[in-house]
């Protein structure tokens, strides 16, 4: 059993938080005094997908508490073997949008750069669980393909760092990478996508924020935060340094049942978001992936959250309402 974190004279850096990342179902489990009884289905769903839960995301679980929102998801589950036919390993489609490895080009003006083939953290409804990092691993010899692409496609203007998570790369990695596009002269944004600040925030470190402070692209951090019992004092400090740094920040969520389909935890979250410096920036419909249905509302549903949304909170604390369609070149907003 790993006992919670204690506080400690010199707390651990985000290198030795990520190596002591739980990845055994049954050590989640007992760390989190969950009933055995549910152990074997979670076993199984684990051998569908990994489960990875960083430490400063599972002391903000509950003990003992199988509905905990924050658990459920990452909590593998029987309902992940079984799935509606329309569900599927690419439910966006983005094999038919990978015209060199490594490189995601669906949208005019943008291309997604997998950067990292892995995330501190397997959150069980991700569109790319069943994603073929394999064939898509992130390399030099491989960035390199994917920046001459890059180079060679001058209608791009913005570069988007993804995964897996980029921020899992150590600063040297980040730095070279970052300063490959920065000579790409037509690109003049790069975006990080991350969840990185809320389930390892100690990785927003100086040395991070300078790196980004000091390209010579306008730099933008999107990260994924889905409800507000995920913001601590931690992940407060680590937003607050990218803001201070001058990096946008924004919010991506995603609409899950039993988890954040309720008016005022989608509220308390655009709340806390703000006060940390943070933007609400899309609130997503859930993608269709294989093991994922359990975690799906009705549009129906959404439509109604998102109005109560706009009836209590300022414009620009409300966020787009949108799904993703396969092989359309932008986001749909629903409503």
């Amino acid at each position: 059993m790993i006992p919670r974190t204690q506080q400690a004279a010199y707390p651990p850096s985000w290198q030795d938080e990520l190596k002591s990342i739980i990845t055994c179902p049954k050590v989640l489990f007992e760390a989190l005094e969950l009933p055995l009884s549910a152990l074997p289905s979670a076993q199984q769903a684990h051998a569908l997908f990994k489960v990875r839960v960083t430490l400063p995301y599972l002391n903000r679980i509950k003990k003992g508490d199988l509905n905990d929102p924050l658990l459920k998801q990452v909590l593998p589950l029987e309902a992940e073997q079984s799935s509606p036919e329309h569900y599927s390993d690419d439910p966006l489609a983005e094999s038919h949008h990978n015209p060199v490895k490594g490189v995601i080009h669906k949208y005019n003006g943008r291309v997604l750069l997998i950067a990292a083939s892995q995330c501190a953290i397997n959150c069980r409804y991700c569109f790319r669980r069943n994603f073929d990092y394999q064939a898509n691993s992130p390399s030099r010899a491989q960035w390199q393909e994917s920046l001459a692409y890059i180079h060679q496609t001058p209608s791009i203007n913005e570069v988007i760092l993804s995964g897996g998570d980029p921020l899992v790369l150590s600063d040297s990695t980040l730095s070279w990478l970052i300063a490959q596009i920065e000579q790409i002269p037509h690109i003049t944004r790069v975006r990080i996508h991350t969840r990185l600040p809320i389930v390892l925030p100690h990785r927003i470190t100086p040395a991070l924020t300078t790196l980004m402070q000091r390209s010579r692209l306008n730099a933008i951090m999107v990260i994924h935060c889905n409800h507000p019992n995920e913001i601590d004092n931690d992940v407060v400090q680590a937003l607050t340094a990218i803001k201070h740094a001058g990096i946008t920040l924004l919010n991506q969520a995603v609409l899950l049942a039993n988890i954040n389909n309720n008016a005022q935890t989608l509220i308390a979250l655009s709340e806390q978001l703000f006060n940390a410096g943070v933007l609400p920036y899309y609130l997503h419909l859930m993608d269709t992936v294989k093991g994922a249905a359990h975690f799906s509302i009705p549009e129906s549903e959404a439509i109604a959250l998102h109005q109560q949304m706009q009836a209590n909170l300022p414009g620009f604390l409300v966020p787009k309402l949108v799904r993703e369609i396969p092989h359309r070149a932008h986001k749909t907003l629903i409503f």
